[in-house]
């Protein structure tokens, strides 16, 4: 192909997709960078998401360069996913900010476009951290800004900058003790490094890299990171347990207050954007207190995410994402349809959050209103909340969240609307499932709420699911794929090479002399066999316990239990 001299609008458009496939490629490889094996971590992931999104703007807009820059600074905006994801999209919106006024760029003014695009980075980040994507941008940028005014042509110019961009990455390690000491460099900043390898693609008609394997860091190292609370601007290694992520309408002028009204609750804080609006990330443990910052300023949140960072599961993180990239462009959120929709105007309406076909008509069948997709790895937001409220048939709601990263979302609901609005704090189906037993559709939302408080009370809980980590509990070490039983508040309690050897250990730690009544909801990975086998268990090991199976049909959770 002939070498590009000018960089156009089209050429634009080429690296831009060209990134994206190029990130798809090697996300996988990227995410084993990470230094903590929590979702937010995956890196390569939250990138590529935001570039799906910036190239789903694209195919919708003319081909000029001021349409093109105003789809990828939009696209990046809308759609960034992650801590690297929200950098992400500033370098992106920095780059085209400045190309946006010229039809076509020489290397000089490619260069200022990669100064812009740093420049833009910092200013998005409360406290910048050398030895991060945001290193690796500078320097990149520098090097283009120097090789520019020497009057090197643009593919030369982007050779030295990707050249001074490699040795940054390469150094991150040596700035961030974390990397050094896990034996890696910076994901972020090899995730941008990939930007350069695809525009060089795109100019001077360099192969792109191809993907190779990328040793992360072992267990041991984790564990030992964990443990000190170590970590970089890109994961936060600390007892920070939330990711929670908005839109946002604010007055441009109160941008930095409300990020330093963060910076006293959280940590690994973005907000990139303006115009009066933003796209904002935060680490921290007071949910509540990270949506009402900007409230407190006269803002309005949208699109509110909240991630629990210790828990959630890698694998459906990534549906989730997808889901959400989808949800954000028809304009609509997920919502389930209630299985007894049809039902007449009742004096208190319940509405309960749920993931499986069995659930939601079980529910349904014990007189829930309202069924919102949503659990462990799939937290539904405020508005697709507040959507299922206002279609409730009664003035007057009660929430099971059956989730306790869903309950702060749920606690918002009620100040959003006119309705009365009381969440029963379920952190499982089969609370919801004991609180329901005691629903009055007749009563009043506050007396329905007291009744079920109490009935929550009575159960204990727990889960089996496949380990996606290895990691070391107070039950033994874990191996990626082994099965484990989970307790809320005591973590792994149980840990075997199946399922129901798993579910079987579980269920002796919670069962105890007092248990009557055992609760079983069978997941879509639970086969009839498994199912049998755990019944034949209790009636042998605990013959004076009830069992009461139920297909939930949910997903990774083969079995859910409660005992009363």
């Amino acid at each position: 192909m002939a070498m590009l001299e000018v960089f156009g609008a089209e050429a634009l458009r080429k690296t831009i997709v060209t990134f994206r496939d190029t990130m798809k490629a090697h996300q996988e490889g990227i995410n084993r960078l990470n230094v903590y094996p929590v979702p937010d971590g995956d890196t390569g992931t939250n990138m590529g998401r935001t570039l799906d999104a910036v190239v789903a703007e694209l195919d919708g807009a003319s081909g000029d360069m001021e349409a093109t820059c105003a789809a990828i600074s939009h696209g990046s905006l809308m759609g960034a996913r992650g801590n690297s994801g929200v950098i992400l999209s500033q370098v992106l919106r920095g780059l085209s900010s400045k190309m946006r006024a010229a039809e076509s760029a020489d290397a000089s003014s490619l260069a200022a476009a990669l100064k812009a695009a740093s420049e833009s980075a910092y200013t998005a980040v409360l406290k910048p951290i050398e030895g991060t994507i945001l290193t690796v941008v500078r320097e990149t940028a520098d090097a283009a800004v120097t090789a520019a005014a020497k009057g090197e042509s643009l593919a030369s110019m982007l050779t030295t900058a990707r050249k001074a961009g490699q040795v940054a990455l390469d150094n991150t390690p040596e700035q961030l003790p974390v990397l050094k000491e896990a034996g890696v460099v910076d994901a972020g900043g090899a995730g941008f490094l990939l930007f350069m390898h695809s525009v060089l693609n795109v100019v001077a008609g360099e192969p792109i890299p191809e993907p190779s394997v990328v040793a992360g860091p072992s267990s041991e190292q984790i564990e030992a990171l964990m443990s000190r609370g170590e970590g970089s601007a890109e994961v936060d290694v600390s007892e920070l347990r939330y990711e929670v992520m908005f839109l946002l309408n604010l007055e441009d002028s109160k941008q930095r207050q409300f990020m330093e009204a963060w910076g006293r609750i959280g940590d690994s804080i973005v907000v990139v954007g303006g115009d009066g609006l933003y796209n904002c990330h935060v680490h921290t443990n007071d949910i509540g207190a990270a949506i009402e910052a900007p409230i407190e300023l006269g803002g309005k949140p949208f699109k509110i995410r909240v991630t629990d960072l210790f828990e959630e599961v890698a694998e459906e993180h990534a549906e989730r994402e997808a889901a959400m990239v989808s949800g954000m462009t028809a304009g609509a959120a997920t919502k389930r349809p209630s299985a007894v929709a049809s039902l007449p105007a009742v004096g208190c309406a319940v509405i309960a959050i749920c993931s499986g076909d069995g659930l939601a008509e079980l529910f349904g069948q014990m007189g829930v209103q309202g069924v919102v997709t949503g659990g462990q790895t799939m937290n539904p937001s405020t508005a697709e909340l507040l959507d299922a409220v206002t279609h409730m048939n009664s003035s007057q709601v009660i929430i099971l969240p059956n989730n306790k990263n869903i309950i702060p979302v749920a606690n918002q609901i009620d100040a959003l609307t006119d309705k009365t609005v009381v969440v029963v704090p379920t952190c499982s189906m089969p609370e919801a499932l004991a609180a329901l037993v005691h629903y009055d559709p007749e009563g009043t939302a506050e007396s329905n709420a007291s009744a079920m408080n109490a009935a929550i009370t009575t159960v204990s809980t727990g889960e089996v699911t496949c380990a996606v980590r290895s990691t070391k509990t107070e039950a033994g070490q874990v191996n990626e794929g082994d099965w484990i039983g989970l307790v809320r508040g005591d973590g792994v309690v149980a840990i075997g090479g199946t399922a129901v050897v798993a579910a079987t250990k579980l269920l002796d730690h919670i069962i105890g002399e007092s248990g009557e009544l055992l609760t079983l909801i069978a997941g879509s990975d639970a086969t009839s066999r498994m199912v049998e086998e755990v019944t034949a268990y209790v009636a042998d090991k605990h013959p004076g316990v009830e069992v009461e199976v139920h297909q939930g049909g949910q997903p990774l959770y083969p079995f859910l239990f409660g005992v009363e």
